[in-house]
């Protein structure tokens, strides 16, 4: 790390969580300024050539959204042979898709809830409860989500066909595979790895339906709390999590988000390999309860690309 001098963050983009991935960016940038690097930030629409990116010792990627989880960016920064923070262009593609991600989750025997795929919303004949019964042999509450987009966009709670009408007419972009997701019962937990180390467990706490955009950015009522759990169970939901972190050929740093049932079954919901770093988000949150501030999260970070 001592060969880390001047250190440019990429933030902002053209995806739906642009404001989101401007506020991290930001974050990321003053931290930066406390730990005495040589700092910049550049907006990705502003970026005409990754080239300009050699001028750096390293590329702190707080892009969210395709353009910074896809993959592509990093491929290019690896064709350029530029060092960046976080997952190569294969983790960042295995996670990406959620239908592509929960296959590879199964393949390795790791729970996830079963969901169903539709290549768009377009067709109106289309019905999510029919596919999943017909798939599963029973019937469930489903989540609609893009199988690939982040930060809770277009994301609904569906409980009956009226339900998906609804959902299906307020969609921001129908146009786009989604998954149809059971509903797990239970507790939400997020867990951020950094360079392999487990950082300690969140459990989510919303008064909403479910941990949507106004829960993570928004509102002030979500509760971010150290997750009370027995050793044995604090063992578990850090191996399941290292696990899928490592299937999924992550690296550097992300964060694994995890359902408890009822019956105390783990179950990986998905995994982000540019999460958030706003003042709301889990990652920062983490490190506090180990006593990291803020910027020794970042440090960390960093650390995590030697």
């Amino acid at each position: 790390m001592d060969d880390i001098k001047k250190i440019v963050v990429i933030s902002g983009g053209s995806s739906s969580e642009r404001e989101i991935s401007l506020q991290s960016g930001n974050g990321i940038k003053n931290a930066l300024i406390k730990l005495g690097y040589e700092t910049c930030i550049i907006d990705f629409q502003d970026l005409n050539d990754l080239a300009i990116l050699q001028n750096y010792d390293l590329v702190f990627i707080a892009l969210h959204g395709f353009e910074g989880e896809g993959g592509n960016l990093q491929e290019s920064l690896d064709g350029l042979g530029i060092k960046y923070t976080g997952s190569n262009a294969t983790g960042c593609k295995n996670t990406w898709n959620k239908s592509k991600c929960k296959n590879i989750l199964f393949q390795n025997g790791i729970s996830s809830p079963k969901a169903v795929v539709s290549k768009s919303l377009d067709n109106e004949d289309f019905n999510p409860f029919i596919k999943f019964k017909n798939e599963f042999g029973y019937e469930k509450n489903l989540f609609m989500k893009p199988s690939e987009d982040g930060s809770s966009i277009d994301i609904y709670k569906i409980s009956n066909i009226d339900d998906y009408i609804s959902a299906r007419t307020s969609c921001v972009n129908k146009s786009r595979e989604f998954i149809f997701e059971e509903e797990i019962k239970g507790k939400e937990y997020t867990l951020t790895i950094i360079n392999n180390e487990c950082f300690p467990p969140i459990e989510i706490q919303t008064n909403n339906d479910f941990y949507d955009y106004d829960a993570k950015y928004i509102s002030n009522d979500t509760i971010l709390a150290e997750a009370k759990l027995s050793s044995k169970e604090l063992d578990l939901i850090n191996k399941i999590s290292l696990k899928a972190y490592k299937a999924l050929n992550c690296s550097g740093w992300a964060r694994v988000d995890v359902l408890k049932d009822e019956d105390g079954i783990l179950y990986v919901l998905e995994v982000n390999t540019v999460p958030g770093m706003t003042s709301h988000s889990c990652v920062p949150r983490s490190g506090s309860f180990i006593g990291l501030s803020y910027s020794e999260v970042v440090k960390k970070i960093i650390s995590s690309n030697d």
